[in-house]
């Protein structure tokens, strides 16, 4: 069995809510193989994954999963067990999965949770390596395969300060974007967007953190402020180290200048030969060394978080307890076995680290790592405490003096950082340390806070809270306005309604659309950007005031929503288009697809649905927030009902559409004042017209703003671009539009019919991706009502060769009434339209459905300046024959 395709769902998406992979898995001979036909393979797996045991899978029913392996179960349903399993080995909370049978017989998707992308993906591909390994007969190396993972799994990892924030975003449902594979984040969108990496923060200034990894600097501030800080100097070499310890009298302390974590930095120093021996150490961090007055007490951290004291801990030095027989190495060894102790920053704590400062510590003591302790004999390893080189914390936020606290949050505003981890040395923390002899030793920028959420002693302090609390004080706002907008016809016209709508009101509107990117009205992005990572350029610019995101079926079906949840989503309708693609085969699985918009709005927002259309009671089914419905008929049935339950509706009656509410009844706009509908001309116009009104109600957008943007949106390049653009050249007109579907084409014509033109002649094309049929049905409508037609493909065939399009067409017009004399194929749209214009008629009305919007308005705007040129050569003409 092979992985054939892996897809990366990071947000809400098809197959869950939540993120999900999709592995793509070819079972080959073993498609319909139970994993009891399999000599040995369920207990080898179990060999492997133990805690498959505790699955109760679909059964509900402890060790329900079991059962079903004993009694023979499929290997894409094993796989999807041993997923999840594998992720929960690595500590990730996973539960959610899926198998899925596609047309092909051997090929499964195989849907499952994942916390971690990286991680996720190298867990489906170590359980398929295991697989075949165990099929095939093979040793199994689990173990070993496993323990690489981990090792993967680590360096894909939040850090512990990033991933207390994100906990902290989550729990407070604060929208949450993973930027790159590094520790940061964007919470929020739009406006309220804020960026934090660990506990710096988007508002921490690079300067700040300049002087905070400056020691001297940071010193000579704080200094200069009169606060408390030890006597120290920066140092060229060694005589200048030697020197200044013996002008400020031992002991001293080494360090680098420009160091973290405690790396490097030797404390409590006797002797030259110390000095010496220190200053190599410290060179190996930083060029720069400093030479500082031991100041005795013990080390305390305070983590500063805006104005305040978040958390206060003591950090104790590494140390091991002797047994009377282990030496200092065993018994390091022994304790870094602990559970609570990993790598870095993989857990509470982190391993005792057996380097060159704690052999020097020993040295100091006249003893090695092969020294033998007495049974129950404590010895600190290092004299410095730092949690990276295995020291504990134990929690003093309550005993901390008030003079202290503040203090430390004025050293923190000195150095110009909105969090700081400030380093006291003192023997009571609970003391003034002017009144102590205690001082200040650093401010340090991006301070872990790990140690305050699992202090190994005293009471957890929720650091994570206490920062999110300041990005995002009580009742402040962290997202902006979403309205998403999907559909099978209308979505681009709506989504820019409701844009032109929200700048009235005031708003910097972020918009994508099939035309690009638009923000603030003008264009950043050209193309298709109706996908989930056009919808997060716009949620990630501060400029945006409110996001309206046309959401199309492709990105849905590939890569989920590109947002958390919308305060308004919208279905237009639907109908035929795109079926046959990605599995979506019938109406009703389109119908399940859109239906995601509807079921990813806030509680408080509003779905917005077509109560005209066949499939809104199958989608209404699945929204969990409010509904607004529309419908061009007062009378629709759902509506009435709606209504009858004290609900909002828009509809319309008798030339106006209405916003009602119960028996409370507005008129929005008359439709002869909108121009997007010619006065009712455009039926499906009117339609966008609800679906909008009904977006902006559910925004709470006063009704005499949405009547002045219907009054002032105008179907022409500008505010509408290609979308029943209407163009005048000479004695003849063309119209631009994107109909491409059966519903569009029909919706076009119809409209146009009613424009008044001598002929009626098309431009008429299909994506290659459509079916036969639904290619040949497009012609036939064409024929019903086109004088004359040009058939035209894109440039984009989507795997047809050149002219099957447009045969297919061509059959389907003369199947619907069209003589061969009446039609004309010429391959290239520009050319085509080009030809269309140039035998145009006075009286024409030349309809173009249109791939490439750019290359058609230059071919119209073309004739338009030659018919301009003509009127003046006719115009001077005249005028000499006159004179």
């Amino acid at each position: 069995m092979h992985i054939k395709n892996t897809q990366v769902y990071c947000g809400r998406n098809i197959h869950s809510h939540k993120p999900v992979i999709k592995m793509t898995v070819d079972l080959e001979e073993y498609y319909d193989t139970p994993t009891i036909k399999i000599p040995g393979f369920n207990e080898r797996l179990i060999q492997c994954l133990p805690g498959l045991k505790e699955h109760k899978c679909s059964l509900g029913i402890e060790r329900g999963f079991l059962k079903r392996l004993s009694e023979g179960t499929y290997l894409a349903h094993v796989a999807e067990h041993s997923i999840l399993e594998l992720q929960n080995m690595l500590g990730f909370n996973v539960k959610f999965g899926r198998a899925r049978a596609t047309e092909d017989v051997n090929i499964y998707e195989i849907v499952y949770q994942y916390e971690v992308e990286n991680t996720g993906i190298l867990c489906g591909e170590l359980i398929i390596d295991t697989f075949n390994d165990i099929i095939s007969g093979k040793d199994i190396s689990f173990m070993d395969n496993f323990l690489k993972l981990k090792k993967q799994a680590e360096s894909f990892a939040l850090g512990p300060s990033t991933d207390a924030i994100y906990k902290e975003a989550l729990k407070r449902k604060i929208p949450l974007m993973r930027i790159g594979d590094d520790s940061i984040l964007q919470l929020g969108y739009g406006r309220y967007m804020k960026r934090v990496e660990a506990t710096l923060t988007e508002n921490t200034s690079c300067v700040a953190v300049d002087i905070a990894c400056d020691k001297a600097l940071t010193k000579k501030i704080l200094k200069d402020a009169c606060l408390p800080v030890a006597e120290g100097y920066t140092v060229k070499d060694k005589d200048d180290a030697l020197y200044f310890a013996k002008k400020m009298q031992y002991p001293v302390v080494i360090k680098p200048k420009n160091g973290n974590q405690g790396k490097g930095v030797c404390v409590n120093l006797n002797s030259d030969e110390e000095v010496i021996e220190a200053y190599d150490i410290a060179k190996k961090i930083s060029q720069e060394i400093m030479v500082e007055k031991f100041i005795e007490g013990k080390d305390y951290r305070v983590l500063v978080v805006g104005d305040t004291v978040a958390a206060v801990a003591l950090r104790i030095p590494p140390f091991i307890i002797g047994d009377g027989m282990s030496s200092i190495k065993e018994l390091v060894d022994i304790e870094n076995k602990n559970p609570k102790r990993g790598c870095d920053h993989e857990k509470v704590l982190t391993k005792i680290q057996l380097d060159d400062i704690s052999v020097g510590t020993l040295k100091k003591k006249n003893m090695s790592i092969d020294t033998v302790l007495k049974k129950g004999q404590k010895l600190y390893l290092r004299e410095n405490a730092n949690l990276s080189t295995g020291a504990t914390a134990k929690d003093c936020t309550d005993i901390i003096h008030p003079l202290n606290a503040e203090l430390a949050i004025k050293a923190a505003k000195l150095v110009g950082l909105d969090i700081a981890g400030v380093d006291i040395t003192t023997f009571d923390i609970g003391k003034p340390i002017i009144e102590t002899g205690g001082v200040i030793i650093e401010v340090n920028a991006a301070p872990g806070i790990r140690m305050h959420h699992y202090p190994a002693e005293g009471k957890a302090r929720d650091a994570a809270k206490a920062i999110v609390d300041m990005l995002y004080p009580k009742d402040s706002k962290y997202s902006i306005p979403i309205v998403s907008v999907t559909g099978t016809n209308g979505k681009t016209t709506t989504t820019r309604m409701i844009a032109h709508i929200l700048s009235l009101y005031g708003y910097n509107v972020g918009m994508t659309t099939t035309s690009g990117i638009y923000i603030n009205n003008k264009c950043v992005l050209k193309g298709d950007t109706t996908g989930p990572v056009s919808a997060r350029t716009i949620l990630s610019d501060k400029n945006v005031e409110a996001a309206v995101l046309e959401t199309a079926r492709g990105g849905i079906v590939r890569l989920g929503l590109g947002y958390d949840l919308a305060d308004v989503g919208i279905i237009t309708n639907i109908s035929d288009d795109h079926l046959g693609l990605d599995n979506i085969n019938t109406l009703e699985d389109m119908a399940f697809v859109k239906s995601l918009v509807a079921e990813s709005v806030k509680d408080e927002g509003y779905a917005v649905l077509n109560a005209d259309d066949h499939f809104t009671p199958q989608i209404s089914e699945r929204v969990k927030s409010n509904i607004i419905y529309f419908s061009i008929n007062k009378d629709n049935i759902i509506l009435k009902k709606h209504l009858k339950e004290g609900r909002i509706s828009v509809y319309v009656n008798e030339g106006a559409i209405y916003i009602a509410k119960g028996e409370e009844n507005t008129i929005a706009a008359n439709i002869a004042d909108i121009p997007s509908t010619m006065d009712g001309r455009i039926a499906y116009n009117v339609e966008n017209c609800l679906a909008a009104i009904s977006a902006c109600v559910g925004l709470n957008i006063p009704v005499d703003v949405i009547s002045m943007g219907l009054k002032t949106f105008y179907l022409n390049e500008i505010q509408n671009p290609g979308r029943f653009n209407v163009y005048n050249v000479g004695n003849y007109r063309v119209l631009v539009d994107y109909g491409h579907n059966v519903a569009g084409y029909k919706g076009v014509l119809e409209a146009a019919k009613k424009l008044g033109a001598s002929r009626l002649v098309g431009v008429i094309g299909v994506p290659g991706d459509r079916s036969n049929e639904n290619a040949v049905k497009i012609g036939r409508i064409a024929a019903d009502y086109f004088d004359y037609m040009y058939i035209k493909e894109d440039s984009d065939l989507r795997g047809r060769s050149p002219g099957e399009i447009a045969k297919l067409l061509e059959m389907g017009a003369i199947s619907g009434g069209k003589s061969k004399d009446s039609i004309n194929i010429i391959l290239s749209e520009e050319k085509a339209l080009d030809t269309a214009m140039n035998d145009a008629k006075p009286g024409d009305l030349i309809i173009v459905f249109y791939e490439k919007l750019d290359g058609i308005v230059e071919v119209i705007k073309r004739h338009i300046d030659m018919e301009g040129k003509v009127r003046t050569m006719a115009g001077i003409s005249k005028t000499m024959q006159g004179a």
